[in-house]
């Protein structure tokens, strides 16, 4: 038997698709719940709900693109040495294939507030099942709960 029959499925080849590089972030509150944003209307998976974060800039690290993110999107203030790594998504779309470290942050300044339309939500890791997802945020879910 061969690894394809052992197991199947997974991402196909990239070809012609382009690797595009985002970050994600579970910001942890006190309380241990977990912030969520809700895509706007307008945009690509608009209505599904999303870990924060956004694409890598050309000479950022990871880490770099979300304290500039965070700042963008919420208003916070956090410092890389203040982003753990616990995951990472690795999934094709059709039109390019997308890899998202993940990182758990639970010291920021500032109150999170939605400066791109979307909705906010604080939700228990357990809780995150309740909400529709992008596919490649999906395998997360699991993850986030048995570490936070």
């Amino acid at each position: 038997m061969s690894f394809d029959q052992d197991c199947p499925g997974g991402p196909p080849p990239l070809g012609d698709r382009p690797l595009v590089l985002v970050a994600a972030v579970a910001l942890v509150d006190a309380d241990g719940r977990v912030l969520i944003a809700q895509r706007p209307e307008g945009r690509t998976m608009a209505g599904l709900w999303e870990f924060p974060g956004g694409k890598v800039d050309r000479g950022e690290t990871p880490e770099q693109a979300l304290v500039r993110e965070l700042h963008e999107e919420l208003g916070i203030e956090t410092a890389t040495s203040c982003l753990a790594p616990v995951a990472f998504a690795s999934h094709g779309y059709e039109k390019f294939h997308l890899l998202m470290p993940v990182f758990a942050c639970r010291k920021w300044v500032g109150i999170p507030q939605p400066r791109e339309r979307q909705t906010l939500k604080w939700v228990r890791p357990a809780e995150l099942v309740r909400y529709p997802m992008p596919p490649a945020d999906l395998p997360l879910i699991g993850v986030l709960r048995d570490l936070l």
